[in-house]
């Protein structure tokens, strides 16, 4: 059973706040047609983060190849890669002067590479020109290509994420052509090039406490050690509906268990999000 899209409770209602540093953020990211997914995936915390000066990029486009019934990017036939986005990318972090810097994007499977080779030039173009600047990476799956993986890896973020998204039984229904067990395989391969590895979930989706702990076990065993958990909101009526608005005190409970289980790094609450609060990752 579904809820009413128009009654949030008062925990998920959150005030408009710009500041000159919002105002800027924005004004770098639009003068160098970056995107974000900050705005593509309509995040709650947009406000917080670009006020604080941070944002999370979005690489190889705003169109992606799967249509996940949880997301709010565009689906369809993306355009051309831009050969100069590793360059813009790097230099609009100069700019925002950010200590650490989250990069994600669509997910391209119309890429022969699924834009592997890509990201890796994004990642070391960050790197030449953000020296002091720590880089987290929220990748596709790549259809579970160890050989792709291994690009990622060998351009050596600080951390690398990708998330599980909800748990088993749910997995069929939300995401398009992603596989839950494929998820953990791929992290459990990152995990063993010793980068950090990170991934998220959503809850109000219909799963239990029992499953959301079972998902923390997988994610753990998998060798995760960074963990979100937040909200999931509906983004129209065309998506997968909230089935439950979690209580904070239940989120809370997520992150004790979370913490117990021995993950090094928790995030979770009602509006968290998978670059939430990010660096502090590194902060451990």
């Amino acid at each position: 059973m579904q809820i009413r899209r128009d009654t949030k409770p008062d925990w998920l209602k959150i005030k408009l706040e710009t500041s000159g540093e919002y105002s800027q953020v924005g004004k770098i990211i639009k003068e160098h047609s970056l995107n974000t997914i900050c705005s593509s995936g309509r995040c709650p915390n947009q406000n917080e983060c670009w006020n604080r000066g941070t944002a999370t990029f979005m690489i190889l486009g705003d169109i992606c190849t799967r249509a996940c019934r949880f997301c709010a990017t565009q689906t369809g036939i993306p355009g051309p890669v831009s050969e100069s986005e590793p360059d813009m990318l790097a230099r609009s972090v100069k700019l925002l002067e950010l200590k650490h810097c989250v990069i994600t994007s669509v997910t391209r499977d119309d890429l022969e590479d699924g834009g592997a080779r890509h990201w890796a030039k994004v990642i070391r173009e960050c790197r030449l020109q953000n020296p002091k600047t720590t880089v987290e990476v929220l990748i596709p799956d790549f259809k579970g290509d160890e050989s792709l993986l291994d690009i990622i890896t060998d351009a050596k973020p600080d951390i690398i994420a990708h998330n599980i998204e909800t748990v088993e039984r749910l997995t069929p229904s939300i995401r398009s052509k992603a596989s839950y067990r494929r998820s953990l395989t791929s992290l459990n391969y990152i995990s063993k090039s010793g980068i950090l590895t990170k991934s998220g979930f959503m809850a109000g989706l219909g799963e239990s406490s029992k499953e959301v702990e079972q998902t923390l076990n997988d994610l753990f065993i998998s060798g995760c050690r960074v963990v979100t958990i937040g909200q999931y909101l509906s983004p129209s009526s065309k998506h997968t509906p909230v089935i439950e608005y979690i209580n904070p005190k239940i989120f809370d409970e997520y992150k004790t268990i979370a913490q117990s289980i021995g993950f090094t790094h928790v995030e979770s609450g009602p509006l968290v999000r998978s670059s939430y609060m990010a660096d502090k990752a590194l902060q451990v």
